[in-house]
């Protein structure tokens, strides 16, 4: 019996559209090497359609996502659309509308890619952040007045509950203690942001009594980064805020070795809703229609895919391919080769018939 599992597909734009191409060919040779089967739908949100109709998504948007088990998203934006409307119209909409309360970002050393880090090699970094993902510093709470004069005014309001933090942190906890160290930091900034951080310090105190399996630290955003350079071994499950995981997940990207191998996954811990996957290095305007996009971020994405999914095998397949291929080649240019988005594909595509 083949699992079926419904997609919504939103490539988006810039190279976005690009890696999702090269994932839909490499998840269509998969299908009958593992046993399942994804039946597409392809939504045309973007900024194309923004100019197009007024707006990036219909107003049954939210809906139409629901009928499916997954989203599997490319990337958004546009140079002549400014970003808070991208986002916030598209990306951001999503997540808050699906409760997908959960960020997962994962971040590894693989063998083949040369990190920035001196004396830091593979196993020396291997981390899972989690971030917040429908509040906080990203609530879109807040307002300007007085535009266009000397005294013009505007509030950004972070907003946390316990609800939200709580399902985070259980969620992180439960994912800490699947691996191997069972080890998990928490990151906040409680010392100067002195309600909602410390609503944080409560609320985690709290959720890991009933986690005696887990060993857990506390620091500060600004004292993690330090240890994220000078002591990458020492992590492992990173526990953030939404603005903090934000940040903090991209240097885990470059210290990894390049943000064009970064996946993503915004998850409802609860799931009641499709997850959506999708790889974190944005439109990259300045290279689309190249053709040398570095898709290895979105196979990753489809494989944390597949995963939540409940392929297990197809995702350690496509994680195995993904292995080789960065060991042995071919690679983009950020990561120092000389492939093209289509020569990575059919590599990956090679590696998971053999």
């Amino acid at each position: 019996m083949v699992n079926a599992h419904k997609i919504a597909c939103i490539p988006g734009d810039g190279i976005g559209i690009e890696v999702i191409e090269a994932s839909i060919k490499v998840l269509e040779v998969m299908q009958p090497l593992f046993g399942f089967k994804f039946e597409y739908t392809d939504l045309p949100w973007s900024s194309a359609y923004y100019k197009k109709n007024g707006r990036y998504m219909p107003p049954d948007a939210l809906e139409i996502l629901k009928a499916h088990d997954a989203i599997f998203f490319g990337a958004v934006g546009a140079p002549d659309i400014p970003d808070h409307i991208s986002l916030w119209e598209l990306l951001l909409p999503i997540r808050q509308g699906l409760q997908l309360g959960s960020n997962v970002r994962p971040s590894k050393i693989f063998k083949g890619v040369k990190p920035p880090l001196a004396n830091c090699e593979v196993g020396d970094l291997n981390w899972l952040i989690l971030r917040e993902n429908c509040e906080g510093e990203y609530c879109g709470q807040g307002g300007r007045s007085h535009t266009g004069t000397p005294y013009a005014l505007g509030t950004e309001l972070a907003v946390f509950t316990r609800f939200g933090i709580e399902r985070h942190m259980r969620f992180a906890f439960e994912l800490a203690r699947q691996r191997p160290r069972k080890m998990l930091t928490l990151v906040t900034k409680s010392n100067a942001m002195r309600h909602g951080m410390v609503l944080w310090d409560e609320v985690f105190y709290d959720v890991a009594k009933d986690f005696p399996d887990v060993k857990w630290d506390k620091m500060l955003v600004d004292a993690v980064t330090i240890r994220m350079v000078q002591k990458p071994k020492s992590l492992d499950v990173i526990l953030c805020t939404n603005l903090h995981g934000d940040i903090l997940s991209d240097l885990a990207a470059a210290l990894s070795g390049s943000i064009g191998i970064a996946p993503s996954a915004n998850v409802d811990p609860e799931r009641k809703a499709p997850g959506l996957f999708e790889p974190v290095h944005g439109a990259a305007f300045d290279i689309m229609g190249k053709g040398i996009a570095n898709p290895i971020a979105t196979f990753w994405s489809a494989a944390e895919m597949l995963r939540w999914l409940g392929e297990e095998k197809a995702a350690d397949g496509l994680m195995s391919a993904i292995e080789h291929v960065l060991e042995h080649g071919p690679l983009t240019g950020d990561l120092g080769g000389k492939a093209n988005t289509e020569q990575v594909t059919q590599a990956i595509i090679s590696a998971l018939k053999q």
